[in-house]
């Protein structure tokens, strides 16, 4: 399987079994403060709250119509594991979902209340994942890595095309978009589809400071794992890359940009004040990124991706009070 324009299209018949495509919106008021068109697509409006539900259902799909394990097993910092559970509850397959110790509450209970089993693992990500790896051979589970996996990838591309088909059928065209990094997923889709699609359109990758090992990768030309992710955008928050997604990262991508926690928070209390939609940490990195480079993208026109909306009570309170 690979990860191809004609994958993606494939994708998006069964993403849509399932799913109805999200928004696409100029909001006029953050345009005005930002001096460029820019233009948010909303995957926070997703069943789950993100975009990787997208991945699930086409990796599902195509697990459940030859299936030789007992079931699925994953680890995630939320969202993803949002995705596997809402998609293995479709096609009545055990899922169990390994998270780090202090993940976000309300993630985890969207999860449970899904159907997942739910193991608290390690100090962050990579720690869960280790445990996942030891898990699917004991138990006869499915790993599904939340990046080394075609059909998650090509599931997630088809919010690219929804950009791309989106404003040709406005007449418009992006000059720029801006993509959060976590696994590299959503920016691998995108990828794909613009650079066969919409080759003028220059694609941004964003991460947050304190977890910055796809932009040293980016610029070492290889992979370099990080010891730490120190940002509350747990979307974001990964220490190393995937050698199986950063090729492509590195032959698409045109910059990738760093933005720390408070440039973060400003842009989440931007989009609630000019969008009157929450965005997650990771929901909000691009539009971070945006404000960081307004004036270089003036007069431009801009997608910034707002990839979810789970950001929880405990963490909103603290950005908005």
């Amino acid at each position: 399987m690979e990860i191809s324009l004609n994958q993606i299209r494939s994708a998006r018949e069964l993403v849509y079994q399932n799913l109805l495509p999200t928004p696409l919106h100029e909001h006029p008021l953050l345009s005005n403060e930002l001096g460029a068109r820019i233009w948010i697509k909303h995957e926070n409006h997703l069943p789950t709250g993100a975009f990787k539900v997208r991945g699930g259902l086409n990796f599902m799909h195509h697990f459940a119509a030859d299936r030789t394990q007992d079931g699925v097993i994953t680890a995630t910092r939320g969202n993803h594991g949002l995705s596997i559970a809402f998609a293995a509850r479709l096609y009545s397959i055990p899922a169990t979902i390994v998270v780090p110790f202090g993940n976000n509450p309300e993630k985890n209970a969207g999860m449970q209340a899904l159907g997942a089993r739910l193991i608290e693992f390690g100090r962050d990500f990579d720690e869960a994942r280790g445990e996942v790896e030891r898990l699917q051979k004991t138990e006869n589970l499915r790993y599904i890595h939340s990046a080394n996996e075609p059909h998650l990838v090509n599931g997630v591309g088809t919010y690219a095309l929804e950009i791309i088909e989106t404003m040709q059928a406005r007449g418009e065209k992006a000059d720029a978009i801006f993509v959060p990094i976590g696994m590299g997923s959503g920016l691998c889709g995108v990828i794909t589809a613009f650079r066969a699609l919409s080759p003028e359109t220059k694609i941004y990758g964003v991460q947050a400071e304190g977890a910055p090992s796809h932009y040293l990768s980016w610029k070492a030309g290889k992979v370099v794992e990080t010891e730490q992710a120190n940002t509350f955008a747990d979307g974001v928050a990964t220490r190393c890359p995937s050698p199986f997604l950063l090729d492509l990262i590195l032959q698409g991508v045109d910059e990738v940009v760093l933005v720390n926690d408070d440039e973060i928070k400003e842009a989440i209390r931007l989009l609630w004040r000019t969008t009157h939609n929450l965005a997650e940490g990771a929901g909000a990195v691009a539009t971070a990124a945006t404000i960081k480079l307004r004036n270089q993208l003036r007069g431009q026109s801009v997608v910034n991706v707002m990839s979810g909306g789970n950001l929880d009570t405990d963490t909103l309170r603290q950005i908005l009070c």
